[in-house]
C-alpha cells in the first residue's frame, strides 16, 4: 500500500503516530517510515523502498529525478534552496555544484523513524526557509529491557536487476541501548516502457548506522549516533557527468531531558559533525567534446538546544542552533590535444558559511475546539570566501565585492485552528526570508543542462522575501473524508538565472551565460482536493487531485511547476494479507516554463498493483511483499524529471523482512 495516499486528512493508521494525530491534521505532513525499526506494519508498499520512493508519495512533495539515484526533493513546487532540509535537526550542505546529492541521498529508510514534512514558514523550526521544512527523523532510544532482536531483509526488482539486503541488530535494557544496522542495493541500468534501456542509470550503494543510548537517570539520558553512507558508479543519464564517489559521514551526541511533572517537559542539547566527498567524472560517457573532473566537499560542524514546556494553557517551543560550513568545489578541465595546457578553476571558492539563529514557538489553546499557534525564527548568517583565487575570479564581475558579507534572517506565521465534531478548519499567515545558496551566492561557471546555460554566482542579491497564506479544511462523516488544502505564496526578490548576453560559456555548446539575479516577484499557487470511503472494514477507496501554478513578474512561468496531478487508489485489507490497486497520473504540462528549458510534458497514467502476507513463525515474523508497477509498461516522464528522461516501464518486485522478536 502506498506510504501516504493523502498526506493530511486520509494519511491511514499505519503511516502516522497515533499520539501524533491531531497535531498531523493541523499542521503537519508527518510520514512514518516503515523500514526495519516498524517493520511490524506488513501494510506498506515496498518495505525496501528508497527515501526518494517514499517522500514522492506525500502531495506536497516531488522528486526531481536526474537518473536512477539521489532525487532532489521539492516542496509547495519550490527546489531544495528554498527549503530547510535536515537530519533529526542537523545542518547538512551537500558537496556537488549539480545537485546530484541532496541531503536525503545520505540516509536511507533503514536510519529513520520517522518524516515530518512543514509548509511555509511552520517549517523554520531547524533554518530559516520559503517553502517548507523536511525533517528526516532518527529513532530515539528504545529502553525496553527486552534484550536482542534482529531482523533480516532482501528485495529483488526485476527492472534494472536490482536487488537489496539489510540487517539490523538492536539491544536493549534498562539502562542501555544499542542499535546497529546496514543496507546495500545495487542496480543496473533500468529500461522504460517499451523495453527501452536507460544508459547509465545504473548505482551501488550501502549505507552503515550505529546508535548507543545510555539512561542516566528516570529523566535524562546521552545519545551517540554514527552514519556511514556510500554511493559508488552513479549514472546520471539526464546530465552529462556521473559520480564516481558519493561519500558522507554523519555524528551526533546529545544530552536530552524529560520530564512531565515540571514546567520544562523536554530539553535536548546535541553536538553535531558531518562530512560530505562527491566525485563527479566523466571518464564512462564516449567522445565527450573535453574531460572534466568535479569533486566536491563539504564539512559542517553544528549545535541545537531545544526546549520544551508547556504553563497552562501554552505549549512552549524553543530552539537555539548555530553551525559552521566549509564548501568547496573544483573543476580541471583535460583537452583532448595533449599540446593544449590543462585548466583548473575553483566552481565553490571555498565558502565558509556561520549560521546562528533562535525559533520559538506557542501553541495556545483557545479553547477545547480553538487554537493559535504562533511561531517566529531570527537568525544571523555570515558567508566569506576564503580562495583568494576564486574571490578575484568574482571580483571580474563584482569589482566592489567583499570576501565577507553578513545578514539578518526572519521569520513569523500565525495559525488559527478550529476543531468540531465532523469539521476542522484551518487558516494561516507567513512572512519569511532565505539567503542565498552557495551556488546561487558564489557558484562560478556551472553548467545546467536543464536550460543548457552556464550559470554565475551574486554574492549581492538581496534576501529572498515571502509573504503566504494557508487554508485548509476537512469534513468526514462515518465513512467519508474529504479535504481540501490552499497555499498562496509571493515571493520577492526571487532569485532566478538571468541571461548575460555580454558573457561566453565556458561549457562547450552551452547556449549563453545566465548570472543569478532576482525578479520583483513570483507568485506560486498550490491546492489539493482529498477524498476517502470506506465501503467495509476491509475495503476502501482513496483519491486525490492537485492543481499548482506559478509565474514570475517578467510574465514567465516558473520552471518545474506541477500540472494538475491525481492519484486513485482501491485498498483491501485483512489481518495477514493487504491488496492495493492504484492510479496515478498528470495531465499535459501546458504551463511550461520555455524560457527556462522546458517542453511541454504529455499526460500519463500508470497503474499499480501491490499485495503484501505476514507470516508467523512462532515469536517471530515474516512479511511478504509483491507487486507490479507500471502494469501496461506505459513510457511517459514526469514535468520533474530532467530533460524528460525516461521513468521505469514495467517492474515485478517482491521484499521479504524476517523479524526475531
Amino acid at each position: 500500500m502506498s506510504l501516504l495516499i493523502c498526506t493530511i486528512t486520509f494519511a491511514q493508521d499505519q503511516a502516522i503516530d497515533n499520539k501524533e494525530t491531531d497535531t498531523l491534521i493541523t499542521h503537519l505532513d508527518e510520514i512514518k517510515v516503515v523500514g526495519r525499526h516498524k517493520l511490524s506494519n506488513y501494510r506498506q508498499k515496498k518495505t525496501l523502498s528508497s527515501i526518494d520512493a517514499y517522500l514522492e508519495k506525500s502531495n506536497r512533495i516531488t522528486m526531481i529525478k536526474r537518473g536512477n539515484y539521489a532525487w532532489e526533493p521539492t516542496l509547495n513546487n519550490m527546489v531544495s534552496d528554498r527549503l530547510s532540509v535536515t537530519i533529526d535537526g542537523m545542518q547538512i550542505y551537500g558537496a556537488c555544484t549539480d545537485k546530484m546529492d541532496p541531503i536525503t541521498s545520505y540516509v536511507d529508510v533503514s536510519n529513520l523513524e520517522k518524516v515530518i514534512v512543514t509548509s511555509g514558514q511552520e517549517g523554520t523550526e531547524n533554518a530559516n526557509c520559503i517553502g517548507g521544512g523536511i525533517d528526516l527523523k532518527l529513532p530515539e532510544s528504545k529502553y525496553y529491557n527486552s534484550g536482542i532482536k534482529s531482523s533480516f531483509d532482501l528485495g529483488y526488482e526485476t527492472n534494472g536487476n536490482y536487488k537489496t539486503a539489510g540487517v539490523d541488530l538492536a539491544y536493549s535494557s534498562n539502562k542501555l541501548y544499542l542499535s546497529g544496522d546496514g543496507i546495500y542495493r545495487k542496480s543496473d541500468n533500468y529500461d522504460a516502457g517499451d523495453n527501452e534501456e536507460i544508459k547509465y542509470s545504473q548505482f551501488e550503494k550501502y549505507n552503515i548506522s550505529l546508535q548507543a543510548g545510555y539512561k542516566l537517570s528516570d529523566h535524562d539520558n546521552i545519545d551517540a549516533t554514527m552514519i556511514y553512507d556510500e554511493a559508488t558508479d552513479v549514472g546520471y543519464p539526464a546530465l552529462p557527468m556521473d559520480v564516481s564517489l558519493a561519500k558522507a559521514t554523519i555524528a551526533s551526541v546529545a544530552y536530552s531531558y524529560n520530564n512531565d511533572a515540571v514546567f520544562v517537559k523536554n530539553w535536548e542539547t546535541k553536538l553535531y559533525f558531518n562530512t560530505i566527498t562527491h566525485i563527479m567524472d566523466d571518464s564512462k560517457r564516449p567522445d565527450v567534446p573535453i574531460r572534466m573532473d568535479m569533486p566536491g566537499w563539504s564539512d559542517t560542524y553544528g549545535m541545537y538546544s531545544k526546549l520544551k514546556a508547556k504553563v497552562k494553557k501554552h505549549k512552549l517551543s524553543l530552539n537555539l542552533n548555530a553551525h559552521y560550513n566549509r564548501s568547496l568545489a573544483e573543476m580541471t578541465m583535460y583537452p583532448n590535444d595533449p599540446n593544449e595546457n590543462i585548466m583548473f578553476m575553483y566552481t565553490w571558492p571555498d565558502i565558509r558559511t556561520v549560521y546562528s539563529g533562535i525559533y520559538a514557538k506557542d501553541e495556545f489553546d483557545i479553547s477545547t475546539k480553538e487554537k493559535l499557534n504562533l511561531s517566529a525564527r531570527i537568525g544571523y548568517q555570515n558567508n566569506t570566501v576564503k580562495n583568494e583565487t576564486g574571490l578575484e575570479s568574482l571580483q571580474i564581475f563584482y569589482s566592489q565585492i567583499s570576501a565577507s558579507k553578513s545578514r539578518l534572517l526572519t521569520s513569523f506565521s500565525a495559525n488559527y485552528f478550529v476543531k468540531h465534531k465532523k469539521i476542522d478548519f484551518s487558516f494561516g499567515l507567513g512572512y519569511g526570508e532565505r539567503a542565498p545558496s552557495v551556488s546561487e551566492g558564489y557558484g562560478f561557471f556551472l553548467f545546467n543542462s536543464f536550460d543548457n546555460y552556464d550559470y554565475i554566482g551574486n554574492p549581492t542579491l538581496k534576501n529572498e522575501k515571502s509573504t503566504e497564506i494557508n487554508f485548509k479544511a476537512h469534513y468526514h462523516q462515518k465513512r467519508f473524508k474529504v479535504g481540501i488544502e490552499a497555499s498562496y505564496f509571493h515571493i520577492y526578490d526571487y532569485i532566478i538565472g538571468q541571461t548575460d548576453t555580454s558573457l561566453s560559456p565556458m561549457t562547450i555548446g552551452a547556449n549563453g551565460v545566465r548570472i543569478y539575479n532576482a525578479l520583483q516577484y513570483a507568485s506560486i499557487y498550490n491546492t489539493f482536493v482529498n477524498i476517502s470511503y470506506t465501503l467495509h472494514k476491509t475495503l476502501s477507496i482513496n483519491a486525490s487531485v492537485g492543481y499548482h501554478y506559478g509565474q514570475g513578474s517578467d510574465d514567465n512561468n516558473l520552471p518545474l511547476i506541477s500540472p494538475i496531478s491525481y492519484l486513485a487508489e482501491i485498498n483491501y485489507s485483512l489481518k495477514n494479507f493487504n491488496a492495493a490497486l492504484q492510479l496515478n497520473g498528470n495531465t499535459n504540462q501546458d504551463n511550461h516554463s520555455i524560457f527556462y528549458g522546458e517542453d511541454q510534458t504529455p499526460a500519463f497514467a500508470i497503474l499499480n498493483l501491490n499485495l503484501g502476507n505476514t507470516f508467523f513463525i512462532k515469536d517471530h515474523r515474516l512479511v511478504l511483499k509483491y507487486g507490479i508497477e507500471n502494469i501496461f509498461d506505459t513510457h511517459y516522464s514526469t514535468y520533474a524529471d530532467w530533460n524528460n528522461i525516461p521513468r521505469q516501464g514495467r517492474n515485478f518486485y517482491i521484499n521479504t523482512s524476517y523479524v526475531i522478536q
